[in-house]
């Protein structure tokens, strides 16, 4: 949907897209993009006003503005809109805006951007420093924070698959209900052309440090370092998982015996039957390749 005041005539002529995901954080979305496109016009960018129905909407809006030239695109929601902004720009040297609004908001902590003041976070926005980042690449697809692929990732499926309740407790409930059957899963990983195989909790590839709101699974992973962090958590009881899984809020599971690190440039995953997420979004089946992409992302900081 195009807002009509996005074609009146420009200030100082230059024009970026916005691009909202008005339900993100509860509905945040939408009050956010009011105040920060106020913020926006009043310093004279001329702004697209859009949002999609839906996300494959979303992401040709965002395609076609990229292609169009736009100076900038700015998304307006949590890291799921960041994910699919991503899609649209990397490697393409338009930056990359963002107006936080979403629920776990990992890549505005990395970006140290403000969380919960929207004029704030468009102040950078006009103020226009970049910053360029790696991005990790499986196939055709980018993503920004953590790949998941284990516990986490069937926590997720169960979790999409539930219409009751909602928010946070949805994901509680469902993390209770798998860890009743939950068996540790045989996977084979290929860390830069070297094979190992491991029967684990989960297996996660960090670009960032955090995920799922601040959940630091790769502590100590850098935006641009043109390394991978992958973590394996490999089989642990039950009441053991349970008693770490806050540490991994904290990032300070660097004690925690069953935890392995590794830094690599790709990393393949293999694991029968699990489905990974990355930046909270369902990525794809196993196997997967991923490969660090150095400076492919242009972020406004």
């Amino acid at each position: 949907m195009h807002d009509p005041a996005a074609s009146a005539h420009p200030v100082r002529g230059r024009e970026i897209a916005l691009l909202t995901n008005p339900t993100a954080g509860r509905g945040k979305g939408a009050r956010h993009r009011d105040v920060a496109l106020a913020r926006l016009r009043e310093s004279g960018f001329v702004v697209r006003n859009l949002e999609g129905r839906d996300a494959d909407e979303a992401a040709d809006l965002a395609r076609a503005c990229v292609a169009d030239g736009v100076e900038a695109l700015v998304v307006c929601g949590g890291d799921g809109l960041v994910h699919l902004g991503v899609q649209a720009v990397a490697g393409t040297g338009v930056p990359l805006g963002l107006i936080p609004s979403g629920t776990g908001n990992d890549v505005a902590r990395y970006l140290g951007l403000p969380r919960t003041d929207p004029a704030a976070a468009a102040d950078r926005i006009i103020a226009s420093r970049r910053r360029t980042i790696d991005l990790a690449r499986s196939g055709d697809r980018w993503f920004v924070t953590v790949l998941a692929a284990g516990f986490d990732a069937i926590v997720n499926e169960r979790a999409n698959a539930m219409t009751w309740p909602r928010g946070q407790m949805r994901y509680n409930l469902a993390t209770l209900a798998e860890l009743r059957t939950f068996r540790p899963i045989a996977y084979v990983l290929q860390l830069d052309g070297e094979t190992i195989e491991h029967d684990a909790m989960l297996v996660a590839v960090g670009n960032g440090p955090s995920f799922g709101g601040g959940l630091r699974i790769t502590e100590g992973a850098l935006l641009d370092d043109g390394m991978l962090d992958v973590v394996v958590i490999t089989r642990m009881s039950k009441p053991k998982l349970v008693r770490s899984y806050p540490r991994l809020f904290t990032g300070r599971i660097a004690g925690v015996q069953e935890y392995v690190h590794r830094r690599v440039r790709t990393v393949t995953i293999a694991a029968p039957g699990i489905v990974a997420y990355a930046d909270g979004e369902r990525f794809g089946p196993l196997p997967l390749t991923v490969e660090c992409v150095p400076g492919a992302l242009e972020v406004i900081a």
